[in-house]
């Protein structure tokens, strides 16, 4: 390092000017913040906390002796961290060396997740991480001792594509103690209402075409909706919507303390993957509702709890669970597609433009998130379709009420295979403004709740 002394001080010197956007002499908060956004270092309340850091003569900001003499002490526990990372003193980290520290630790962690941790440090490609990297990495991250940085590596965002809320990373202490959890989930939650209300006629469409829409009574989407229009105005597009939106706060809830009891004992993925079944589980009467209010023709239900009433009173307690087999069954292959799709996505791009950050960008996430969600969706989309056959069943014939299976078989055999994607139409054209809106907001939200990254 101290060969380097010159040139780092001078890149210092440079790195202060960058970010001395008003040439005052002091860098602010506002101004570093504004900084480390430009350098695409989108880091939670990071500017705050080095500003905090580094101020000595507590005047709300750095001069370049403060500037200097943080970084340097920064990139001194930097240094140490990066050691007792790099087992065998080669002077680079590769994805073993973070697999054994991590276990160490007590925190087991696949092969494939430590590939992921070293590629979103690794500049040049090589799948391994240099002092020079490392450094450039976190030198503007206020994380410095090893526990601080595997946090920073299992944070992730909490976002709704209006189909199914992705769980949250586990909060920290730091974090529960200063309320950022429930801000953070709240704004999840606001923005998936936001979106799912934006985009709940195209929802109610697709409902129809799933239960309605055959080779003999075809549906478009201009018919439909004039169909709809004229049946109940153009508020009856938004029927339905009430209770998709009321769904959010117990989905979110119940995974989020599913997703806490579990996070001890089993992995990730598995933790995952149960709090989203307890969710589902217990709001799924909640499922049942939304279909037949969507399916249901004016002045039928005079809300959710008149329709909850006549659903127990006509068909008793299982109505509210129909369905409930090919809706579990459906979030496998969604959840696991989209994931593959996602990284591979993600990795590809990287692999390609990453030129001076790992830091794919806002929109290529996004577009990566839409894609994957919609492979993930292809793959799902014919059980969610006998999903809601099954659902909306029993309000068309009580005598009919057939399996899964025989219901897929029934449909290919009457309508061939593309009868199990009526409707996806528009639940595709959905996806698009689903994802924009819910991000718009979501980063809104999180602004004026003042927990912004």
């Amino acid at each position: 390092v101290r060969g380097n002394s010159a040139l780092y001080t001078r890149s210092y010197q440079d790195l202060f000017e960058k970010l001395d956007t008003n040439n005052d002499g002091k860098v602010d908060v506002a101004e570093l913040r504004a900084g480390l956004k430009a350098m695409g270092l989108f880091r939670q309340g990071a500017a705050q906390k080095i500003v905090s850091s580094g101020d000595q003569n507590n005047d709300g900001s750095l001069d370049f002796k403060e500037f200097s003499k943080y970084l340097k002490e920064h990139e001194k526990k930097l240094r140490l961290t990066f050691k007792s990372l790099d087992r065998n003193n080669d002077g680079r980290i590769d994805a073993s060396e973070i697999q054994q520290s991590l276990a160490e630790l007590g925190m087991d962690v696949s092969r494939e997740n430590a590939l992921k941790i070293l590629q979103s440090m690794d500049i040049d490609g090589t799948m391994m991480v240099d002092w020079n990297e490392w450094r450039e990495h976190f030198l503007f991250c206020p994380a410095h001792n090893l526990e601080e940085i595997i946090r920073y590596w299992k944070h992730s965002t909490v976002l709704d594509i209006g189909d199914s809320l992705a769980i949250p990373d586990e909060f920290t202490e730091e974090e529960k103690s200063t309320s950022v959890w429930w801000k953070q989930l709240a704004s999840g939650a606001v923005a998936g209402a936001v979106s799912r209300t934006g985009t709940a006629p195209l929802d109610r469409m697709k409902v129809f075409m799933q239960v309605h829409s055959s080779k003999t009574n075809r549906i478009s989407l201009v018919g439909g909706f004039k169909q709809m229009i004229l049946e109940g105005g153009l508020t009856s597009l938004w029927r339905g919507n009430g209770i998709n939106v009321l769904k959010i706060a117990p989905e979110t809830a119940i995974k989020f303390m599913a997703y806490e009891q579990k996070i001890e004992t089993h992995k990730r993925f598995m933790a995952g993957s149960l709090a989203g079944a307890t969710a589902q589980t217990a709001i799924y009467p909640m499922e049942v509702l939304k279909t037949r209010l969507t399916l249901g023709k004016t002045g039928q239900y005079l809300g959710m709890f008149d329709c909850a009433k006549k659903i127990l009173r006509k068909e008793g307690l299982k109505a509210f669970y129909k369905g409930y087999i090919p809706n579990l069954v459906g979030i496998i292959p969604y959840a696991g597609i989209d994931l593959a799709v996602y990284e591979t996505l993600k990795n590809t791009w990287l692999s390609h433009h990453a030129k001076d950050s790992a830091n794919p960008g806002v929109l290529v996430l996004v577009a990566c998130g839409t894609m994957s969600s919609t492979c993930g969706q292809l793959a799902s989309y014919p059980l969610a379709l006998v999903r809601t056959r099954m659902q909306a069943r029993a309000s068309l014939d009580a005598s009919d009420q057939p399996s899964m299976s025989s219901l897929m078989k029934k449909i290919v055999a009457k309508d061939g295979f593309f009868g199990l994607y009526r409707g996806i139409l528009p639940n595709f054209m959905k996806v698009i403004p689903a994802v924009s809106i819910s991000y718009v907001v979501y980063e809104y939200m999180k602004t004026s709740l003042g927990i912004s990254k």
